[in-house]
């Protein structure tokens, strides 16, 4: 499964680990990955695609464009059980 934006990735390493993030852009040095929160959409965190774990989820763009509706829409994503990260 390839990447793209608005793909739903889970965070392997770092701060954010365990988390659930939207990606909003890729370049050649790496994907640039926001929650809404912590990372809000206007200050993406570029991340290794090393440390990123694919979904099979992905979010629209209406719902990337402001903080509000991205931590809404990946508010579903976040249930326990499927947070967990090997």
């Amino acid at each position: 499964m390839e990447l793209k934006v608005g793909s739903v990735v889970i965070s392997k390493a770092g701060r954010d680990k365990g988390k659930f993030l939207a990606v909003m852009r890729i370049e050649p040095d790496g994907e640039y990955v926001s929650d809404g929160k912590e990372r809000p959409v206007e200050r993406p965190k570029k991340k290794n695609p090393v440390h990123l774990q694919k979904t099979h989820y992905t979010v629209s763009e209406a719902e990337t464009a402001t903080n509000r509706s991205l931590i809404r829409a990946l508010r579903q994503f976040s249930d326990p059980d499927e947070r967990e990260v090997k």
